[in-house]
């Protein structure tokens, strides 16, 4: 006989008739339990207690069948400082990172519905972007390319050279976002590192060490290069060996890395996605709330491609046509160096009123190939743009000033068998340029000549997640400021208080290789002081997040 839908069970006891009964209807031709409203990332914080109720209070399983649910959470890897109780997430996180959690929820039957989702930890001190309303002008309509740009010099314009995609032209909410992108330590896997970290404005978006720092101390292979005027490379390839066929392609690479940011695309989604400021940014710039890799790449394309350099003095001599008045705007000196510049070829391959490079060569650094770079030795030509405040130079750093570079060029070329022809003499050995120290002199004037204040300073690529720090006004103070300590060496008194401002707005700390006068706590802004100790002499120190290369020393003197 077939069984009614309603099946009594627990009914009361058949024998003995004792009157003991309990009455609970299930019905076990209804179907299994079923998520209903499924839970979505959730997001916590190093050093916070957090308790989350991963059932939202009955809200998250259907059971049709009646009857109570039973509730069981597990966690996917390292559960990070968290625990579970029936269908409770509670704890305290103790690093940043993703972890999986699975809730399973069970009728009487013993069936079964499951839920998953992540909580995402991170660091503690974070803050949000202060951006502007209304928002900076990035667009090239708002910001049009000056007229230098588009006129052709040398038979060739600025905007001949443009790598922009049809398909992601700078927009101003765009390149807004891509600017928070660039800037947000929340980009690296420890919350700890993002582009700027090895990209300051100061420097024209270069790095002061000569071989930048990742999020975990690792140390990367070359010299991080300078992001001026990008969007004027013609062949649109990039890195020093051209690995990456777009700027689109270039810019995701250095997060996914496991020694610069170390976050997969997957799981850098899904924490912009609980991050309250990112929703709203990416509907402005792309027309909903989907957060996906392509428009990450879009966006910090955008504001790289932004970073238009064109107000140097050198710039100021320029007139609509393209006309160079450099009485004008040069000194006799930066004159004679730019007539130096032309006269030894280097025209050749810093290309037009933008000094932008054209392509890849072997410039023969050293006798035989020792970093392949896209074969034979062979690295993209950068731009000269802002050179001048730059700290390092080639792709691997080695020299640190403009003499040692213009001194190279001049007399230093080595025969290495794939050295580029435009550096070889008529007879295939190393072309010699034969300058005089008063000519070397004025070459490295004409350099910072190109040098532009203006974008070095200007807020529309400045970090929008910056507090501004405010200096002690009496003792010591040494700046943190793209990656280095300035001044590098102070003389103080015996016992004095020294002052570390941060100004870069990223992980820095002063650790004395004397453990008696000890470390500055890491800090990403603000002042952190040491007191010097009596003794005479001099005590060194350094960052321990970006090694000794962010070194200094304090001299205790009389």
């Amino acid at each position: 006989m077939r069984l009614p839908l309603a099946l009594l069970l627990l009914c009361s006891a058949a024998c003995g008739g004792d009157g003991a009964s309990g009455l609970t209807a299930l019905s076990p031709d209804a179907p299994p339990p079923s998520v209903a409203s499924a839970n979505v990332a959730v997001a916590a914080t190093v050093g916070a207690a957090l308790a989350y109720d991963a059932t939202k209070g009955g809200a998250t399983f259907a059971n049709p069948a009646g009857g109570p649910l039973s509730f069981t959470i597990a966690f996917t890897g390292a559960a990070n400082g968290l625990s579970a109780s029936g269908g409770s997430v509670t704890g305290t996180p103790t690093q940043p990172g993703i972890v999986g959690v699975t809730i399973t929820a069970t009728d009487a039957l013993g069936r079964s519905a499951i839920d998953r989702f992540t909580i995402v930890a991170f660091e503690s001190g974070l803050t949000s972007p202060e951006l502007p309303s209304p928002s900076y002008r990035y667009a090239d309509a708002a910001v049009p390319l000056p007229a230098h740009f588009l006129a052709s010099v040398g038979g060739a314009s600025m905007a001949s050279f443009d790598n922009t995609p049809a398909a992601n032209p700078v927009t101003d909410a765009g390149a807004t976002l891509g600017r928070v992108l660039f800037y947000d330590a929340r980009l690296s896997k420890n919350d700890a590192t993002s582009c700027a970290s090895c990209h300051h404005q100061s420097l024209g978006f270069a790095d002061a060490l000569q071989r930048s720092v990742g999020f975990e101390g690792a140390v990367t292979p070359r010299h991080a290069t300078g992001l001026a005027n990008a969007r004027f490379y013609g062949r649109g390839r990039f890195f020093w060996d051209e690995r990456a066929a777009s700027l689109e392609a270039q810019v995701l690479e250095p997060i996914q890395h496991r020694d610069e940011m170390g976050m997969s695309l997957d799981a850098l989604a899904l924490k912009l996605s609980v991050t309250p400021y990112y929703p709203a940014l990416f509907t402005a710039a792309f027309g909903s709330r989907s957060i996906t890799s392509d428009r990450i790449a879009g966006a910090l394309a955008q504001f790289v491609r932004a970073m238009v350099s064109a107000e140097s003095r050198y710039d100021r001599a320029f007139g609509a046509t393209g006309a160079a008045d450099f009485a004008a705007a040069l000194t006799p000196r930066e004159i004679q160096g730019e007539e130096v510049f032309r006269r030894s070829g280097c025209p050749s391959c810093h290309v037009g009123v933008a000094q932008a490079g054209e392509a890849l060569h072997n410039n023969g650094l050293d006798a035989a190939v020792t970093d392949s770079g896209a074969g034979d030795g062979r690295f993209k030509v950068p731009s000269l743009r802002n050179v001048a405040v730059r700290r390092r130079f080639m792709h691997d750093g080695r020299f640190a000033s403009l003499e040692e570079v213009v001194a190279f060029y001049d007399s230093g070329v080595q025969p290495n068998p794939k050295l580029d022809v435009l550096l070889r003499a008529p007879d295939g050995s190393p072309r010699r340029l034969g300058l005089t120290d008063v000519e070397r002199a004025a070459l490295v004037a004409f350099l910072g000549a190109l040098t532009d204040s203006s974008f070095l300073t200007s807020p529309r690529f400045a970090n929008p997640f910056a507090r501004s720090s405010t200096a002690p006004t009496s003792g010591a103070v040494i700046t943190l400021r793209a990656n280095q300590f300035l001044p590098q060496s102070v003389v103080v008194p015996p016992g004095a208080t020294v002052s570390f401002l941060n100004v870069d707005n990223e992980w820095h700390n002063a650790s004395f290789d004397d453990p008696a006068v000890g470390a500055t706590p890491r800090f990403t802004s603000g002042v952190q002081t040491i007191t010097m100790p009596n003794a005479l002499g001099a005590y060194t120190y350094h960052c321990t997040v970006h090694g000794p290369a962010m070194s200094g020393s304090i001299v205790v003197g009389r």
